[in-house]
């Protein structure tokens, strides 16, 4: 029998994930059996419940998830953090502390989320205003018209936190149809308005990924002159973009595990390469083209809207790059392998085994 392993080393960038939720996971822990769940209040309700009966740290369940993600080649996270009424900023600090304790190998930007609703939780907005100066680096929100049942009122409020406290913004967005659609144009407008082009993400937005919605084209449009980013779980049953359309219309995309072994899934690795393979098969690839564009979507433009250069602006030079047992990007990111070698400014994180 032939071996059919490649012999070859491929060099790659680094794997940046775009949106993922370290405070909620299991990662570490013995399984976690979870509750079903309709509809997203539901989904919310056994999070809140979850979070809450967890006999470890924040800090502790995070780090294992982070060191998980460095061992297979990510250098940077949009790390979405719960900031809540109730649970304070004390999320944000545990997560601050384990980045903290990867500090020079893992970039990681820390999103304050308002998950239990921001106008419908009172108190929740002034956390948000102190987890800005206990370790969070970007304004977050979520579903200003599904979830608060007040667009303007909403937006208002997070858009003037963010100019406040000279922040960047990172949206959650799970409505569809034509009522979400007009939800991010209204997020493209405030961000063209306020000249933050290039400064703000919209999580998930489903309603870009429905092609029967008749004004799809002219959202896309919107959202590209504003320079959002749209960042792409590929999740079960969520829907997934078409990302020849979304590059027709100039619309930048990146990937993230969004929940990792938490309340929300049982599902997800820590491996962008896996995630980087899930949005391929997910999204019809079949091109070596199509696979590589889904391995550049979890890499390089991750690192370009974390503004992390060491991956956006990647070559085959660089002293920070992952080693791969592969032919080609295409068959990396339908193999999946973990990666050979980690190595971040020249220094080996990973050769075999995380030296750590």
């Amino acid at each position: 029998m032939t071996d059919c392993t490649p012999t070859q080393t491929l060099r790659t960038a680094g794997l940046v994930d775009a949106h993922i939720h370290p405070d909620k996971t299991s990662w570490g822990r013995p399984w976690q059996s979870r509750r079903g769940a309709a509809t997203l209040a539901e989904l919310i309700e056994n999070d809140r419940a979850t979070q809450t009966a967890y006999d470890t740290s924040v800090e502790e369940r995070t780090f294992s998830l982070f060191s998980q993600a460095l061992a297979n080649g990510t250098f940077g996270m949009r790390a979405h953090v719960d900031v809540s009424s109730e649970l304070g900023i004390g999320n944000v600090e545990g997560v601050r502390a384990a980045a903290e304790r990867l500090a020079g190998d893992l970039t990681v930007q820390i999103v304050a989320f308002p998950q239990f609703g921001l106008l419908s939780n009172p108190g929740t907005l002034e956390a948000m205003a102190a987890s800005l100066q206990s370790g969070a680096d970007l304004v977050g929100g979520i579903d200003p018209s599904g979830l608060e049942g007040d667009l303007h009122g909403h937006l208002d409020a997070i858009f003037g936190l963010a100019d406040r406290a000279g922040r960047e913004l990172d949206i959650h967005l799970h409505d569809g149809g034509e009522e979400g659609l007009a939800q991010i144009r209204e997020i493209a407008r405030r961000t063209i308005a306020g000249g933050r082009q290039g400064g703000v993400t919209i999580g998930h937005a489903f309603a870009l990924c429905d092609p029967t919605l008749a004004s799809l084209g002219e959202t896309l449009d919107l959202v590209a002159e504003a320079g959002l980013w749209i960042a792409v779980c590929a999740l079960g049953p969520d829907p997934v973009p078409d990302l020849d359309r979304f590059e027709a219309h100039g619309v930048r995309a990146v990937a993230g595990s969004d929940g990792v072994r938490d309340a929300w899934s049982p599902f997800g690795t820590g491996s962008m390469v896996d995630r980087a393979h899930l949005l391929a098969y997910r999204t019809g690839a079949m091109t070596d083209e199509e696979l590589e564009r889904a391995f550049r979507i979890a890499s390089i433009s991750g690192g370009e809207m974390m503004g992390l250069a060491s991956v956006a602006e990647w070559d085959e030079r660089s002293g920070t790059r992952l080693e791969f047992a592969a032919e080609n990007l295409a068959q990396l990111v339908v193999d999946r392998p973990a990666p050979l070698r980690v190595i971040r400014d020249g220094r080996v994180l990973r050769d075999g085994r995380v030296l750590r």
